[in-house]
């Protein structure tokens, strides 16, 4: 990819990683917090410092636990939006549909990062759980369907 086409999808990425990340905390809130009540609200943000660093440590940093766990967040939506929008190119021209990318990339996402959390930390739900697993699905296909059809939008 040529340095201007580039800097074009890196943008798009961003933009979409941001408003994907933003879209999954409103499922979260919708499904976790308000239907099945897993989590107070005001859990959503420090989540993925608990995720990652463990309860302890995300207890000992009280209010910092939130801006970590948001940076977190915002970093790895941003990240996964940024790839999604370097390899849109390659199955646009080959025919596939944004959103039919959008939900295969949902899985292999999830897969990633819950595999990545497993071995940074032993706090976690039971990945091997299927509720967690279908939940984790869900989650992120929230999070990538917008992702895919911005960056499809933005690069069109």
């Amino acid at each position: 990819m040529e340095q201007s086409k580039r800097e074009l999808a890196t943008r798009a990425g961003v933009i979409a990683g941001l408003v994907g990340g933003i879209v999954i905390w409103i499922y979260e809130a919708a499904v976790w917090v308000g239907a099945q009540n897993l989590m107070p609200l005001a859990g959503i943000p420090r989540n993925a410092t608990g995720l990652v660093f463990g309860k302890q440590l995300q207890e000992s940093l009280g209010w910092i636990a939130y801006l970590v766990g948001t940076g977190i967040h915002f970093l790895f939506s941003i990240a996964w939006g940024v790839l999604f929008a370097w390899i849109w190119p390659y199955f646009r021209e080959r025919g596939y549909e944004a959103t039919f990318l959008g939900l295969i990339y949902a899985v292999i996402a999830w897969i990633v990062m819950h595999a990545a959390i497993m071995v940074a930390s032993d706090n976690h739900p039971d990945y091997f759980d299927p509720v967690v697993i279908i939940g984790g699905f869900m989650s992120h296909f929230f999070f990538t369907i917008p992702l895919a059809l911005i960056v499809k939008r933005r690069l069109g």
